[in-house]
């Protein structure tokens, strides 16, 4: 009986893209800024993401890719449940807060918004567009991520409102009244103008 025998290439031998190309050819790709909060009780912490997908509706689940190396990433493994927290454009705050500007960390991140906690005890956002509670279905570690399946059992869903993005390295705001009629108004023909259609 044959067998064929795969040799895979050694890590560093297959072709890969320099890390700075990747990151900034990846700064041209705007995100929904989220916070992911972990841990329950006293033991809390969270972190800033730009990461965050839908996977499925039916079980509703999201998909979320997170460091490693990042300070929550203990308590998620340990605790094993998550929230997810869409930022409205007013919680700028709340964004750096909870990517460490000011050397700020673990439960001092939580200060200057309001939390509560529904189904898994996990903080959620009050305030948020949309806030999820989530149960950790699979984790799926790659390189210096961990790709983070989780299975929500409650949403909070907030008013529309302007929502914060992240795109070439620093936070801006998508509202769509006001981007709207800023489009409406970029696409008035001009008066003076003598061009016939």
């Amino acid at each position: 009986m044959n067998s064929i025998v795969r040799i895979m290439p050694d890590h560093k031998a297959r072709n890969e893209a320099p890390a700075p190309d990747f990151r900034s050819a990846m700064r041209h790709l705007v995100g929904g800024v989220s916070v992911i909060t972990v841990g329950r009780g006293d033991e809390i912490s969270g972190m800033t993401v730009s990461s965050v997908a839908s996977l499925s509706v039916e079980p509703a689940s999201l998909i979320v890719s997170i460091n490693r190396s990042a300070s929550s990433w203990p308590l998620l493994q340990r605790e094993r449940v998550f929230g997810v927290n869409f930022l409205a454009a007013d919680q700028l705050a709340v964004a750096e807060r909870f990517a460490g500007k000011g050397g700020v960390k673990g439960i001092e991140r939580f200060a200057g918004a309001e939390w509560r906690k529904r189904v898994t005890g996990v903080p959620l956002l009050v305030g948020a567009l949309a806030a999820f509670d989530c149960e950790v279905e699979d984790i799926i570690e790659r390189h210096s991520h961990g790709i983070v399946i989780g299975r929500v059992v409650h949403v909070d869903a907030g008013p529309p409102a302007a929502a914060l993005a992240y795109w070439q390295g620093d936070y801006l705001t998508v509202d769509r009244d006001e981007d709207m009629l800023r489009l409406a108004t970029m696409s008035l023909p001009n008066p003076q103008s003598t061009r016939k259609f």
